[in-house]
């Protein structure tokens, strides 16, 4: 074989090389922020009524989404959407991923309420909930928060609050945040990928 040709053979199998480590290391369609914020952590109760920890779903991709059930545009847009994304992943991956939405609206939003509000959604969708010193402490290590608006003459109210969703990976470690406008092809690209990682 001639100096030329071993010299584009080598260029060429570089360039392949390069090419394949480019595609593994391409950037997530969501914002990555990995390091950025803590590990998913937790104590809150579950639509049962009883306390879980972020152990009680390990192994699992976390989507983490703050809201209450009275929300009239957001949460329910939200939920829906992240339902079909689920359910537009590859079949063998849809199990590895669970949304955790978790109620800011204690005071309305009771086991019971909270169980028929997410499963209106989807079997992957958790409702969890707590005391609202808890929920504060949990919304302030991700840098958000959330406020009450002042109550009508039939007790509604208002709760503000972020739309943000935050990706964990099933060692709980953060990863991504889900912006809003993604396309839901985006997402299931993000979701599956990260699945993948963690079973690879």
């Amino acid at each position: 074989m001639s100096r030329r040709i071993l010299a584009r053979t080598l260029i060429g199998g570089l360039a392949l090389l390069l090419s394949a480590c480019q595609d593994t290391q391409a950037p997530f369609n969501g914002k990555d922020i990995s390091g950025v914020m803590p590990d998913l952590a937790f104590e809150l109760r579950d639509t049962a009524g009883q306390t879980v920890t972020q152990t009680d779903y390990d192994g699992q991709v976390r989507l983490l989404f703050f809201g209450y059930t009275s929300c009239p545009d957001v949460c329910p847009t939200t939920l829906a959407e992240l339902n079909r994304v689920m359910t537009a992943m590859p079949t063998d991956l849809r199990d590895d991923v669970t949304a955790l939405f978790v109620s800011v609206d204690p005071k309305r939003d009771t086991p019971q309420r909270l169980d028929q509000y997410v499963h209106f959604f989807g079997d992957r969708i958790v409702g969890l909930t707590g005391p609202e010193p808890t929920l504060r402490t949990l919304a302030k290590r991700y840098r958000t928060t959330f406020g009450y608006g002042d109550a009508d003459e039939q007790g509604n109210y208002d709760v503000s609050h972020s739309s943000a969703i935050y990706v964990f990976d099933q060692a709980g470690e953060v990863r991504l945040l889900l912006r809003p406008g993604m396309t839901r092809d985006a997402m299931v690209e993000d979701l599956s990928r990260l699945v993948r990682q963690g079973t690879s």
